[in-house]
Parts: structure tokens; sequence; C-alpha cells
């Protein structure tokens, strides 16, 4: 048989595959990415409980971080400073209701970030969370994005990579309608990662492009990594089929296997971040946003 006369059932298996390998890519990125709870787990009087600690916040407010109470006279207290300078721990005693332990903390500017981590003290001894004394939680601030602009932005990339993932698929058992996936995913990406995301970066942190080479951040340079590698895919498979699809179907599926990778390195990294040292010295926060880690 034709690779390009596959029965319809394989097609749609096909589809059925892309759809699990975006959301896998999708679940790994939520739960890697620095922006996203840290999650963990800790134990008094024998019963465990679960936490997650809050990572990302609007400027506009003040970062609610909370657990579960585990009663049994257990006391907890906040600590917090701003990230990557040297001043002292601020210290703040926890507060009690509807079974949870919380306490704030204090808004930053966007691109603002705080380090923290909590101390409860128990009835069976003091505990650390997240329990390493190494290790903090890091919370960044942004400003708001609005709704529209920030979901389209969002449904843009993943039907982007759904797309893009289908086309991989395509290149490899059924090249039929491969020219079309892949510049449909090209279109997607084209709007969505180089001309929303810039935009929701705007609203969120001030600045248009944070990426090459203006600077390091991951999230802007892994948009412009896929949009290229899919532009050279596209150039290469041109418009119109050809007799032998070996070398277009190659470059597709070499472009398919960067845009997974590219996936699989966590969102948010070495994005944009306030440089305190600057702000201290008198420059506006919007003037002090460097891009870190």
């Amino acid at each position: 048989m034709n690779a390009r006369d596959r029965p319809l059932w394989v097609r749609a298996l096909l589809w059925v595959l892309a759809v699990v390998l975006m959301l896998g890519a999708a679940v790994y990125q939520r739960r890697t990415g620095p922006t996203y709870p840290l999650r963990g787990q800790f134990e008094v009087a024998g019963e465990r409980y679960s936490y997650k600690l809050i990572r990302s916040e609007y400027s506009s407010t003040d970062a609610r971080v909370l657990i579960p109470d585990p009663g049994a006279g257990t006391t907890g207290r906040l600590h917090y400073r701003r990230y990557k300078t040297r001043d002292e721990f601020t210290s703040v005693l926890m507060q009690v209701a509807d079974g949870e332990m919380f306490a704030m903390l204090p808004a930053q500017p966007a691109a603002g970030k705080l380090e923290y981590y909590l101390t409860l003290e128990t009835p069976e001894g003091a505990l650390r969370l997240p329990p390493q004394a190494t290790e903090n939680a890091i919370i960044r601030f942004k400003d708001e994005v609005p709704v529209a602009v920030l979901l389209a932005h969002i449904l843009l990339m993943f039907f982007a990579m759904l797309v893009g993932m289908r086309c991989g698929l395509a290149a490899i058992f059924a090249p039929r309608g491969m020219r079309v996936l892949a510049w449909v995913s090209l279109l997607g990406m084209s709007i969505g990662g180089m001309i929303l995301g810039p935009i929701v970066q705007k609203y969120a942190f001030g600045a248009f492009w944070t990426g090459f080479p203006r600077g390091y951040d991951l999230t802007d340079n892994k948009a412009l990594i896929m949009w290229l590698v899919w532009g050279v895919a596209c150039a290469v498979i041109g418009l119109k089929p050809r007799k032998n699809e070996l070398v277009g179907r190659l470059v597709v599926v070499a472009a398919t296997v960067v845009m997974m990778t590219v996936y699989l390195i966590p969102h948010s990294l070495r994005g944009s971040e306030l440089d305190y040292s600057q702000l201290d010295s008198g420059v506006p926060a919007s003037e002090a946003i460097t891009t870190g880690d």
C-alpha cells in the first residue's frame, strides 16, 4: 500500500498519538517550570500532608502562601527576602483559617522575585518547608495580561505544537497532508509565538522581546528556535508535492524532534528578573529588569 493511501483509521490514530505527545509535554512543563507551585509533603503526628508553595503572582496583590493546618498545637512562620540580595529574612507568623495555615508575601514590581521558606513548630519538633536548608521557594511577580491575549497565545502555541507533532508523524508514516500540516503549524507559531508571545511579554514584564540577541530569556529563544526550524522545513518542502519527498520528510521529522526537545525545556527559565541593586540605586523598576534564572 502506498504511504499516501493510508486508511482513515491510521490517520486518526496518528492524531490521537499527536494529542498524547502534546499533553505529555504540557504536563511535563507544568511540573518542572520555575513559576509553577513547588510541591512537597510533611508529616505531623503520623499523618502526611501535601503542600504546594506558590511561585507566581500578580504585582498588584500580595501573594498568599498556604499549607494544610496539621493542628495538634502546630505553629508556623514564613521567612522571606528579596531574591539575590543580602537582605535579612523577614519572619511572619502564619495564621490559621478553614483548615489552612497562611501568611502573605508583599507584592513586588513586575519581574521582582522573593525567596522564602516556612518553619513549623510541632509537638514532635521543628520542620522546614522546603526541607533542604539550602533550598528556598522563589516567587516571581508579573503585571496582568488581558485574558483574551493570554488565552489566544496559549491556545495557538498548543495548536501549533499539536499540528507539528501530527505533521512529524505524517512524515514518518503517512505523508499525505504533511505539507499542509507543516504550513499550518508554522502559521500557528508565527501568530501565537512571534506576535502574541511578545505582546504577552510586554504586558507582563514591560518588554516585547528579551531573547536573542537582546537577552537570554529561554522562553523567547525557544519560540524563536521552533519558528526558525519550521520555517526552514516549510521552505524545503514548498507548496507543491514532489515526486521524491524523502528530503522533505526528513527535514520535517528533524523539525518535529527539535520542537519536542525545546518543549522539554521548562517554561520561564532565565526569564525577566528585577535587579534589586539597580532599584536600590534609584533606577525605576521598569528599567531595572534583566534576564536571569
